[in-house]
């Protein structure tokens, strides 16, 4: 008896599930379990997915819904692993407890495989082959770890919503994952659920929507600096003409900034309002019909535009690329992709940076050189093709020099004078340092 085993953190990713089983993704099996994690900081304070609003209009789809939390307590899911010898323990305790029978073949459906829960999954079902599907942006970023071949090479399918169209998604390419589109008609159909309980917006034009993402609890920017970016987006919006402005806070974001965003509408003439449920952002395209979405560089932004046909502008994304350390961070795509395509809020500017599958392939050799050494050709080929600042504005001049890439500083060959400038450059760290 064949048992798919889908797990899923977000009502995003749960979305993204029922949009592939009713599009006909998955071949059909004796049972369809979904495993939910809740991989928050402290889970025991915030929503988890089985509990959201509209999650009981996916239910339908699985045969059951478990809690990995729960499964595992009192241990966290975001970072626990099972010691090597426990595999063949764990696995047989699983199989007894969710009724998987001793040997029943078991196929995983995994999102974010290079971190737990989806990893501590992999290992602890050695033998069953793994579908992947893709959170958003990232999925067109490079695999951010080395993954164990014994895990990656079962990855038969990367799936993912179709969010840049042109633009083939770089993750787990080095294992050969098939990469397989997730119908929009099939995503949008499943956000239509998931909108029926909730209350359409105003007549008349649309508001414009902001929405959070919480970037200081990514250490990207601090509290204060990432509340200035929302008063800008809202002063950036106001701007543009819109009276009447949506907050969409991130789950745990702090309630101050709300009320922080409310005064500084008051202020500018526009009324803000918050919308507090845990809604897709999604649902909020579908029921608020907005004129403007507004963010970073968040997937928002792209199914607004791609899926609904909302205009979208994304604001401070400048000086992430700049601040986003080290340069391998995961988050890279994402905002190069935000800053590349959509105009800025405040402006109106894009950073047209010319062949978008060139400009990828070089983010990703310089992101992860070891993991898609492959890339090196392409990367080489676009920054010499690239040598304007538009283009180089997505590459550190550090980054460039260490790989040996186009637009770099040249590096002595003679071994004696590296060491000299290494030595040269401590000395001056440490003169820094003891001014």
């Amino acid at each position: 008896m064949t048992t798919q085993l889908f797990c899923a953190s977000t009502l995003y990713g749960a979305a993204t599930l029922a949009a592939a089983l009713d599009s006909g993704r998955f071949p059909p099996a004796e049972r369809r379990l979904l495993l939910v994690a809740n991989n928050a900081a402290v889970p025991e304070t915030a929503v988890p997915l089985d509990r959201m609003p509209g999650f009981e209009r996916l239910r339908g789809r699985f045969d059951a819904v478990l809690s990995w939390n729960d499964t595992i307590a009192p241990f966290h899911p975001g970072n626990w692993t099972p010691r090597p010898d426990d595999v063949p323990l764990w696995e047989r305790y699983l199989r007894l407890l969710w009724g998987l029978g001793g040997d029943g073949p078991v196929e995983l459906v995994l999102e974010s495989l290079q971190v737990p829960p989806a990893l501590t999954l992999a290992q602890l079902f050695p033998d069953a082959p793994i579908d992947v599907y893709a959170d958003g942006l990232m999925s067109y970023g490079p695999t951010r770890v080395r993954l164990d071949p014994l895990v990656g090479e079962r990855v038969r399918r990367l799936l993912h919503l179709d969010l840049v169209p042109g633009l083939r998604p770089l993750l787990l390419a080095e294992f050969g994952a098939v990469v397989e589109a997730v119908p929009e008609e099939a995503f949008t159909k499943v956000v239509d659920e998931l909108a029926e309980d909730e209350p359409c917006g105003a007549d008349g034009e649309g508001p414009a929507l902001v929405l959070g993402q919480y970037l200081s609890a990514l250490g990207i920017l601090s509290p204060a600096e990432e509340e200035e970016l929302h008063v800008r987006m809202v002063r950036g919006a106001v701007a543009r003409g819109h009276r009447r402005v949506v907050f969409k806070p991130h789950p745990v974001a702090p309630a101050s900034w709300s009320r922080t965003l409310e005064r500084e509408a008051a202020g500018l003439g526009a009324e803000l309002t918050v919308a507090g449920r845990p809604v897709l952002a999604e649902v909020l395209f579908r029921r608020l019909r907005p004129s403007l979405v507004v963010a970073c560089f968040s997937t928002g932004l792209f199914t607004a535009s791609r899926f609904y046909g909302i205009p979208a502008a994304r604001l401070g994304t400048g000086p992430l690329l700049d601040r986003l350390s080290p340069y391998q961070n995961s988050n890279r795509v994402p905002v190069t992709l935000a800053d590349a395509l959509l105009p800025d809020l405040e402006t109106g500017e894009c950073h047209d940076a010319g062949d978008l599958t060139g400009l990828l392939h070089a983010v990703g050799f310089a992101m992860q050189p070891q993991v898609r050494p492959d890339l090196r050709p392409a990367a080489e080929r676009y920054l010499s093709a690239h040598p304007d600042a538009r283009s180089r504005r997505y590459f550190k001049l550090r980054r460039l020099t260490v790989l040996g890439l186009p637009g770099g500083l040249p590096v002595p060959r003679h071994a004696l004078v590296r060491r000299l400038a290494r030595r040269v450059r401590r000395l001056r760290r440490a003169l820094v340092r003891a001014s």
